[in-house]
């Protein structure tokens, strides 16, 4: 037999063992086999010697080749195998399974998305804003004064002069007004931010919802009963409501709005503070004011103070998961244990 013929019976006895190869061990007895020093390329090497002067250069050139060839399929297989390895590590199959954690909705989540369930079913639409708001929106727009505390920087965190972190969702109230032409019945859900020092009962971020109702002939009564069918919905068919007078820059008549306590039914308990009664928000029909301001943005008078009227309101959803869940310190909604987490899942 020839060297040539020799040199592809060699190449198709490695191309065969390398299809019969299947793990990493095998792949290095190819190596081994084929590439060492005592392996079947080294073996034809040394019958060089045999060949003539013309023969040795073709000989030595397909030698050469073969070499290269088996050494690059070697490190490929030898690669592949790693990998194949790493990436499937041995199992025991005696070991205990390992249980899966189901995840749940954190209760802000699950509170805001029930109010929004409810809103929905009663005709309301959901709106969103941006968190960075201008003061013209923020303040101007909503009929709050220059010497009003909230647009000190003791109370709100300032970007720059005429630019805040929006302490409440009233300017998507405005926004949608100048946007839309009156009926507009929606709520604006979504993360305020307050100067406040984190204690129990304060943070800096807080959620809220709040809601607006615009039409023609829209009375007081409307709002309490919107309030007093939301609260019955979120919290039972026994829930009362009731108003205290209050101050808002943007409504007129104010009011504060308090629902009997879920855990004693109104006949006092810790969580109500003995006095059968949990305070929920504000609420109160849109200052007139605030229409002309929006008339003056949008151009014209859809929002006439003396043929439109609308009420307003907003919920803290923090405080709602504090009374619900029981929850003493509002610092716990947003230190994200798990161990308190899995309780409200």
């Amino acid at each position: 037999m020839s060297i040539k013929e020799e040199i592809e019976t060699l190449k198709r006895e490695f191309l065969s063992a390398c299809e019969n190869a299947r793990n990493l061990k095998d792949y290095e007895d190819l190596r081994v086999k084929y590439l060492s020093r005592s392996g079947k390329v080294a073996a034809l090497f040394k019958l060089m010697g045999q060949l003539s002067q013309e023969e040795r250069p073709q000989a030595g050139k397909s030698l050469q080749e073969l070499r290269a060839e088996i050494q690059v399929k070697v490190d490929e297989l030898i690669q592949s195998g790693e990998m194949k390895k790493a990436a499937k590590p041995m199992m025991d199959p005696t070991l205990p399974g390992r249980a899966s954690n189901m995840g749940g909705l954190h209760p802000i989540t699950r509170l805001e998305q029930e109010i929004i369930t409810i809103f929905l079913r009663m005709g309301f639409s959901v709106e969103r804003g941006p968190e960075v708001e201008s003061t013209f929106y923020n303040f101007d727009q909503l009929n709050t004064p220059l010497w009003h505390p909230a647009r000190d920087k003791t109370d709100t965190f300032y970007l720059r002069k005429d630019l805040v972190l929006r302490t409440e969702t009233s300017p998507i109230q405005v926004r949608v007004m100048e946007r839309k032409a009156p009926p507009v019945r929606f709520i604006a859900p979504g993360r305020v931010y307050r100067n406040d020092k984190p204690d129990a009962s304060h943070s800096p971020m807080f959620n809220q919802v709040e809601g607006l109702y615009v039409d023609s002939r829209v009375t007081f009564t409307e709002l309490k009963g919107t309030l007093l069918e939301f609260y019955r919905a979120f919290l039972g068919a026994d829930t009362k409501i009731r108003f205290r007078p209050h101050y808002f820059p943007f409504t007129e008549p104010s009011a504060e709005v308090d629902v009997s306590c879920v855990f004693c039914s109104g006949k006092r308990c810790r969580v109500c503070k003995n006095s059968g009664w949990m305070e929920m928000g504000g609420s109160g029909m849109v200052h007139p004011n605030v229409f002309r301001a929006v008339n003056k943005v949008r151009g014209d008078e859809a929002y006439d103070p003396e043929k439109v009227s609308g009420f307003a309101f907003g919920l803290g959803i923090d405080r709602l998961a504090m009374n619900l869940f029981g929850i003493d310190d509002i610092r716990m909604l947003y230190e994200n244990d798990l161990r308190m987490l899995r309780q409200l899942a």
